[in-house]
Parts: structure tokens; sequence; C-alpha cells
């Protein structure tokens, strides 16, 4: 538990306003956050020293520059080094998790979602929904009316309209978005670009790291605008909290080492005086700063510790009843009380406030008392106030902060004794020699005269790697040494260090595993909420910037004139309210496991190519693979409609092909028929004129043979006549 001072006392807060806004009542502020954090407490140390000095530890240990001491006093006999030659170097393997996992997360980017939600755009929102949730259940009447009358009965498009109420929250995530929200959002990204805050925000990721608590300062002032700044966990002061987010502090500054020039421009109200006796101030017994850093403070380097005082204040106003029989609202003190008789009344309200205050550390001496200008409220309880710092220890208990440095410091320690015990094996192992047999030596005689003494059978065993020797003695007995040379295999050292080895990895190991992304996903948790909040505090105070000229300046000539346009109907009409949010991108993990569900909608045919690059713009996992699966059924649907249209168009060239083929077939049987009627006519009209021709032919004959049977009857008669003609002659003749 971390130990506080019982002997600071606060001033009282139940006083009147006069009162607080007083220089004496900041001074007892002042002095008792000093004698809590800067007095000796009960354990004998102070706080301020205790969070510097742990502060201090970790830094050296995530740079690989912690102290030796412990090491040697762990590998010393009785304090005696002199029989180790060790490099004594820590191994900067800390350093390289912090790197890795710092490098990694500082990757991960966001996007800023503005969401208004004040009544008015509320209401804007609900009527758009009302308007796609009208067509969506009119869909089918709707497209009667089209068919039937031509008229696009539409309030909306047709083709994007939702299927379901998933689909039309989805679009509604996905497309809608109001120009006063993307105003804010401009306002805001344009805001932390001009303060860096990339950088910034790599600087409170390293500490949310390294010491397991981070800190950002967002402030306002007519001449910079608003600006969001740095601050160091080692230099703060904060009341005891148990919160991991400290959002029930009711005071919190930091510590500032500045030069005399810098406090006179800051404070020129100070006299040349007042500066003379600051600067000797510097070498008094008070100077905490400077006596624990070993004088490496000048007397030209003041401490001034920068801070907020939370409190409360009463509002207090009279209503007065006019003639007309209205009631009108005037403010008064807070120690307003009217007589009961009266024709007054008094109404109230507490109210959250902020004190700002900066004083010498050291010194009763205060540079700044007053009530905090541009106090940042939430707009859905304006009797709250919000703390310009934003600070996050997502690891804290009972005030005591732990990081992910501390948790591995104890594997550091041991890889580092592993190391050194490596370096002790290393300097004691043997290397591997070689056994000279002299008696073998002696038994071998070369033949051409050479003495094989010892230097010579060594000199031919390094360099050719042969050996002469003789398995008989020049006596014909059986040499023991006839394998003269024989190397030495010494293993003193290499058990040792295969063990020193194993050791080594399992704490790498044991590293690893806490340096994992599931283990650190805290950090970043810690490291947005931190984001966050800097955010919100940006977000109210764009009112302000953009009630000063020149911080409305700045901001039109980084955002669009229409975005400005919208954010000053905001800070004059007071109506619009954001919620502030971070979409957070996708990992390499997760955009690898998209990527793979989209690939493998693409290869089936389930998405088209259109809809994949619609997928992939999306930041949200969870919001992209909803918007697969939309993809997917308005694919399939789209299929269906595409498949049955095919069929319909098939089935219509079928039935146009059919009474394509008949036609021809009828105009062909009409031709036949045409064909067999003009045959048959031309028969008739043969016919009859072959029947004429025959009538006439026989009209003709008949008439020749009536003239011929007239000229044989003509001839017959006359024959007959004279045939009587003679015979009456005959008879006459007679």
């Amino acid at each position: 538990m971390v130990s506080t001072n019982y002997n600071s006392s606060f001033p009282d807060q139940v006083v009147p306003e006069e009162v607080k806004q007083s220089l004496d009542y900041g001074v007892q502020v002042g002095q008792a956050i000093e004698n809590e954090w800067f007095r000796n407490n009960r354990s004998g140390g102070d706080r301020f020293m205790a969070n510097f000095q742990n502060y201090h530890r970790l830094k050296l240990y995530a740079r690989g520059e912690q102290s030796i001491q412990k090491y040697k006093d762990e590998l010393a006999i009785n304090g005696d080094l002199s029989y180790l030659n060790l490099d004594w170097k820590p191994v900067p393997v800390i350093a390289k998790f912090v790197d890795i996992v710092v490098n990694g997360m500082s990757q991960r980017s966001y996007e800023i979602q503005a969401f208004a939600q004040d009544p008015e755009s509320l209401q804007k929102r609900t009527k758009y929904a009302e308007r796609i949730m009208r067509d969506m259940m009119a869909k089918e009447f709707l497209d009667k009316v089209q068919e039937t009358m031509e008229v696009n009965m539409y309030s909306t498009d047709p083709e994007s309209l939702p299927n379901d109420v998933n689909e039309l929250s989805l679009k509604m995530q996905l497309e809608f978005k109001e120009s006063v929200e993307i105003a804010e959002e401009s306002a805001i990204n344009t805001i932390l670009d001009k303060n860096r805050y990339d950088e910034k925000r790599k600087r409170v990721l390293y500490d949310l790291v390294v010491l397991g608590i981070g800190a950002t300062k967002t402030n306002f002032n007519p001449s910079e605008g608003i600006t969001v700044d740095y601050c160091d966990p080692a230099s703060m002061v904060y009341s005891y909290t148990e919160d991991p987010n400290f959002e029930d502090l009711y005071y919190v500054g930091e510590v500032k080492t500045i030069s005399l020039s810098e406090l006179k421009k800051q404070f020129p109200q100070l006299t040349s005086e007042e500066l003379k006796k600051i600067q000797s101030w510097g070498n008094t017994p008070n100077n905490y700063l400077r006596n624990w850093n070993g004088g490496d403070t000048t007397d030209d380097q003041i401490n001034v510790l920068y801070f907020e005082y939370k409190t409360y204040q009463d509002q207090v106003f009279k209503i007065k009843k006019t003639d007309a029989g209205l009631e009108k609202a005037l403010e008064k003190p807070d120690t307003f009380n009217p007589p009961k008789n009266d024709n007054f009344e008094r109404v109230g309200r507490s109210i959250e406030v902020l004190y700002s205050g900066a004083k010498i550390l050291g010194q009763n001496k205060m540079l700044k008392w007053e009530l905090s200008e541009n106090m940042t409220r939430p707009f859905s309880d304006t009797t709250k106030v919000k703390m310009n710092y934003s600070i996050c220890a997502p690891r804290m208990y009972k005030g005591r902060i732990n990081s992910l440095v501390s948790r591995v410091t104890g594997f550091a320690d041991m890889i580092q004794i592993t190391h050194l015990k490596m370096q002790q094996v290393l300097s004691r192992m043997v290397p591997d020699g070689v056994y000279v047999d002299v008696d073998g030596l002696a038994e071998v005689d070369l033949g051409n005269g050479t003495n094989y003494n010892a230097a010579e059978a060594l000199n031919m065993y390094f360099q050719t790697g042969s050996i002469v020797g003789r398995s008989l003695t020049q006596d014909g007995d059986i040499n023991r040494g006839k394998v003269p040379i024989q190397e030495l295999q010494s293993s003193s050292g290499q058990a040792k260090l295969s063990a020193l080895i194993s050791t080594y990895q399992y704490y790498l190991q044991m590293m690893a595993a806490a340096n994992s992304n599931t283990a650190t996903r805290h950090i970043l948790q810690a490291q947005m909420y931190i984001t966050l909040s800097t955010c919100e505090n940006i977000a109210l105070r764009l009112a302000d910037a953009l009630a000063y000229p020149l911080t409305a300046e700045a901001l039109k000539k980084s955002v669009s004139n229409y975005n400005v346009g919208t954010l000053e109907e905001l800070a004059s009409l007071q109506l619009h309210d954001f919620g502030i949010f971070l979409e957070l991108m996708p990992d390499e993990e997760e955009r690898a496991m998209l990527e793979n569900n989209i690939q493998t909608a693409l290869g089936s045919g389930l998405i088209a190519l259109e809809d994949a690059i619609d997928i992939r713009n999306v930041a949200n996992i969870k919001t992209a693979n909803e918007l697969l699966k939309v993809k997917q059924r308005k694919k399939a649907q789209r299929d269906q409609e595409a498949k049955q249209a095919n069929m319909q168009a098939q089935a219509q060239a079928n039935a146009q092909l059919a009474e394509q083929t008949a036609m021809v077939e009828t105009q062909k049987q009409q031709v036949i028929t045409e064909q067999k009627i003009q045959l048959e006519q031309a028969k008739m009209q043969f016919g009859i004129q072959k029947l004429q021709q025959e009538a006439e032919i026989k009209k003709q004959l008949m008439g020749t043979e009536f003239d011929y049977n007239m000229q044989l009857a003509q001839v017959n008669a006359q024959a007959q006549a004279g045939k009587e003609n003679s015979k009456e002659d005959r008879k006459d003749g007679r």
C-alpha cells in the first residue's frame, strides 16, 4: 500500500467563495500537497522521492543500464571480486522486449469518431432511419405504384434499401454522418496534428510499458489555442486513488524545473527582490530535487509545483417577481440570504470548480491561485468538471502501480546472473589436448636416419593428422604404445555450459510470454483510454477556441470553411453534444483473418470484387464481418434475381422462337396452300381453256360435220332426186 503523510491537512471546503479565492487559502492547499509528497512519512521517506527512485530504476532496466552491484554481491565471496575477470555490462534483454511492445502498439492506428447525441441530431438521425424503414415496409406497394403509374414514391435509393433491421443498423453505422460530426472529427484531428500528438503518444505508451502509468495534459489559452502536453509520471503529484483511470482525484499537478527567466516570463508580476529571494532559495535544504539529483540543478533553475484543485461552488440566484407576473433571475454571491418577508426567493445549486495554482517548492510563495478559466464540463452534467490531466495506470492496487518492466526485472536479473556464470564457465574451460606416449615413439624407426621424437610426431599429427607407430617392439613383443599420440577430450565445462544455456533460454521464454499480445492488451487499452480522454477534453474546449479570433482563424486555415461554419454554429447555439469514440484499426492477425474470409468468399463467388473493396475499407473488424455477411446475402439475392431473370429471358426467347417458328410454318403452309390454290386455279383455268378449246374444236367439227352432212344430204338428196328422176325418166322412157 502507498505510504501517505498523515501530517498534511487541506483547508476546510465549507467556507464562502470569497475565502476560497483568497491567496491564503491557495497557500494552505499548496502546502498540504507539498506535505503529502515532499515531507517524510512514517517509513522515513517521502512519497515523491519513492516514486522518483522507483521510476528511475525501471527506466534504467528498460534501457539495459541497471545497477550491477547486486550481481557483484551475488557472485562475490565475502566481498572479494579479485578472482573474477568478467564483463559486468548488463545484457539489454528488457530493452529489446520494450521496443517490440512499444513499436508494435504505436503502429496500431485509430480513427476518431464523433457521435452527435443532442436532441436535434438524434431527431435528424431518427427521421432518416424512419424514412428508410417506411420504404422497407412499403416496398411491394411502392414497386407496384412505380410499375403501374411510373411514379417513384421512394424517399431513398431503392437499390441500396436494407432487407431487415440488422442491415438498417449497419447502413446507419457506415453511411449516415452529419456535417457537424464530420466537422468535429476534422477539428479534433487538426488539433492533435498541430500538437504532434503521435510523438507524444509514443512517449505515453513507453511510460505505460516501463512505469505502468501514462499521462497527458490538455490546456487552452487565447494565444496558443488548445494544447496537448506530455506529462512525466515521475514529476506528477495527485491525491490518493484506487481508480486506474484516476477519475476521483481532487487535486493533481506536476513539478517542473524552469529557469529564472522562464519564471519571470510566466509570472511577470514578480519583482526583482522576489526573484533574488527565490534564486537564493536554491541552496537551502528544502530544494528537494537538487538534493536528490546530487546538485545537478543550478541556482538559475527553480522547482515549481503546478497543480489543479477541485472543490465546489454554490451558485445562488435571486428570483424576483415583476409587476407583470414574470420572474427574473439575478446571480448573487453565495452569502446572499433574503429576509423571509421579502418578495424575493433564493435558489441555488452546487457545482464543481477547478482552481489553478503554482507554488515554489520549499517556500510558502504562491505564484498563482485563481479560479480556472474555460473549465471543461460534460454536456450531460454541467455540475461536473473534468481535470485537464488524462491519467491511466491499468494495473494499480491500493495505490501501488505495477508495470510490464517491473514484472520481468526478476527474469532480467536471472538472465544477467546466468550470463555472468556462463562467462565464468567459459573462462575456466580447458581446451582439448593430446596424449603422447614417449615409449611408443622410441620404438619407431623411420628408416631414413631421422629421429622420430615427440616434437616431430606432434608436427606430423597437427599438420597431416597422421601418426606413425609400431604394433611390435624391436624385440618382437606386442607394443602397448603402438598409437603413440591420442587426442584428449576435455568435458569439464560442457555439461555446466549446456545447463546455463537452458536456463538462459528458459528465462527468455518467460519474458516472451510476459510480453505477448494477450498479456499486454491492457497497455493498449490504457493508451486508448488516455487518447480518448484527451479527445474528449479537446471536444469540450472547441467552443472556447472558436470564441477567440486568433484561435478561430487558426482553425480556419486547417479545416474547411464549411466545417468551421458548422462549429461556429455549435459554439454560438450550444445545441450539440458529442460522444467521442476511437475506432481501433485491426492488427495484422485480425486483418489476415478478415482477408482470408474475403478471399474465401471471392473464390466461392459469394461476393464481387467491388464488395471486397468496400469491406476492406471498414476499420472495425466486427462491422467488416457483418458487412461481409450482408454483401453475401445481397450477392446471393442478386444472383437469384439474375438467375430468375435469365430463366424468364430464356423462356421469353423460347416463346418468341416458338412463335416465330409457328409463324414461319404458318407462312410456309400459307404459301404452299396459295401455291396449291394457284396450281388448282391454273389447272382449272387450263381445264376450262381445254374444254373451251375442245368445245370450240367440237363446234368446229360439228359445223364441219354438219356442213359435210348437209353436203352429203344434198348429195344424197340430189342423188335420190336424180335416181327418182332417173326412174321417172326411165318410166317415161318406157
